[in-house]
């Protein structure tokens, strides 16, 4: 009997293993899955108590949340690393959709508002600001160079491979990748999506998905680096910037050429001021000496003749 109660209990724990091990969320390593049910396993991120689509990516803005939130886990907590904004990462309000929030604040009671990629596109004020709209970033320009390689690279051959990318591994319908140009070592990519179906990946998901790829920080559960290959060489990608164009132009930018303005001005009417100054002094002194020398000859004529 013993014998026969071990063989069922070795089967009943080789099923059990794979059923437990395939809990994961193959395109989130953040995500904290459960097995609610033989068959059901459901996977939310920390910060949030929403769910997660694993079959597709997780929205920008439970990504930067869940990055804010230490990781329960026997293992130093690592600071994120900061996005290519220059706000850097921050803890962020989330529709249940994934959205952002129109306004964002810190603990500091200071606000601004935000575009759909999360990123700032207003000057900093109170509580009281004011984000009528969550204005939608439609494009995203993408530069990139690599690292020389020993074969040259052909430019269909490497737009036919970042499109391959990311097309499987991020999953973007390619009718969003609107151009791929590269110029060596210079490659440069450009997504646009006006308007996004429920059911479509966000290109500004994709973007920091791939940033994260990019910083060997990879937010799959499998962590696995970054490959691309052009025709069985590897393109070793270099540097990322990452840029991000609004249906609407950000309200700060005509505040900051309006100073850019008052201070050219200001350097103008200094420089002209202190040329006028100049100018008044040398002629000053050009008159004074001239008055100098007249005095003298009037001096020598009427002085009296010695003879």
């Amino acid at each position: 009997m013993e014998p026969l109660f071990g063989v069922v209990l070795a089967l009943i724990l080789a099923v059990a293993s794979p059923a437990h091990d395939s809990c994961t969320c193959a395109t989130n390593k953040w995500a904290v899955c459960a097995q609610d049910s033989p068959g059901n396993c459901t996977c939310r991120l920390p910060g949030s108590d929403h769910p997660v689509d694993c079959s597709t990516l997780t929205s920008k803005c439970f990504l930067m949340k869940a990055e804010m939130m230490p990781l329960k886990e026997k293992r130093l907590w690592r600071p994120p690393h900061g996005v290519s904004d220059s706000d850097g990462i921050y803890s962020p309000d989330c529709e249940d959709s994934g959205a952002f929030r129109a306004r964002q604040c810190n603990q500091s009671s200071s606000c601004w508002c935000v575009n759909s990629a999360g990123v700032r596109r207003t000057e900093r004020g109170g509580r009281s600001l004011n984000c009528s709209e969550l204005v939608r970033t439609r494009w995203i320009y993408i530069e990139l160079t690599h690292k020389r390689s020993p074969s040259a690279f052909g430019a269909p051959d490497v737009a036919k491979a970042l499109r391959q990318l990311l097309e499987s591994r991020y999953k973007l319908h390619p009718k969003y990748i609107a151009a791929i140009k590269y110029d060596p070592p210079l490659i440069q990519i450009r997504l646009d999506q006006s308007k996004k179906p429920r059911w479509d990946v966000d290109i500004a998901d994709v973007a920091y998905y791939f940033e994260k790829d990019v910083n060997n920080d990879s937010v799959f559960h499998s962590n696995s680096k970054l490959n691309v290959s052009v025709n069985g060489d590897a393109l070793a990608v270099e540097k990322l910037w990452i840029y991000y164009v609004d249906e609407k132009p950000p309200e700060f930018c005509m505040r900051q050429l309006a100073a850019g303005i008052s201070a050219v001005v200001t350097v103008v009417l200094l420089t002209a001021g202190i040329g006028i100054a100049v100018l008044l002094v040398l002629r000053w002194l050009r008159t004074r000496t001239y008055k100098k020398f007249e005095c003298k000859e009037m001096r020598e004529i009427k002085a009296p003749s010695l003879e």
